[in-house]
């Protein structure tokens, strides 16, 4: 996981083991032997490397491109939660990791928002007249 993570990252930076090693005040051969599996940096190295592609920590280390479509690591903040079904009454499931990110309980009210070109965008009911209130005192 994280070697191919650390490879993959590099080349999509376009990166070379020299630039990475510089940034990180290690050896070009320190670099080398994290993406070949000989070595694991240290957790302090591996927040470096973290911060230096976008990613999380725990993408960095954990992601795994089969279990996310084949689809490459994505900047942190970012998600994939994989794909669901839709119920024959439109019911979705949220993924477990969705709702615990989200914080998404049981009896939650969600928004449904739609854009035609975009797509659909579900967040927490609160949030939204959080945030339309917060326009209204802009615009007065």
């Amino acid at each position: 996981m994280f070697k191919d993570n650390l490879v993959q990252l590099r080349k999509m930076k376009k990166m070379t083991q020299e630039g990475i090693a510089e940034k990180l005040g290690v050896t070009r051969q320190a670099v080398a032997k994290w993406e070949a599996g000989e070595t694991v940096p240290d957790l302090d190295k591996c927040r470096l490397l973290a911060e230096l592609f976008g990613v999380s920590l725990d993408d960095l280390a954990n992601y795994e491109p089969e279990e996310n479509l084949g689809l490459s690591l994505p900047p942190k903040g970012k998600h994939l939660f994989g794909v669901v079904t839709v119920g024959e009454k439109g019911q979705i499931v949220i993924p477990a990791k969705a709702r615990k990110v989200f914080d998404i309980s049981a009896g939650d009210r969600l928004l449904i928002l739609g854009d035609e070109e975009q797509g659909l965008a579900i967040l927490k009911s609160e949030r939204f007249l959080e945030l339309a209130e917060a326009a209204k005192e802009l615009m007065r």
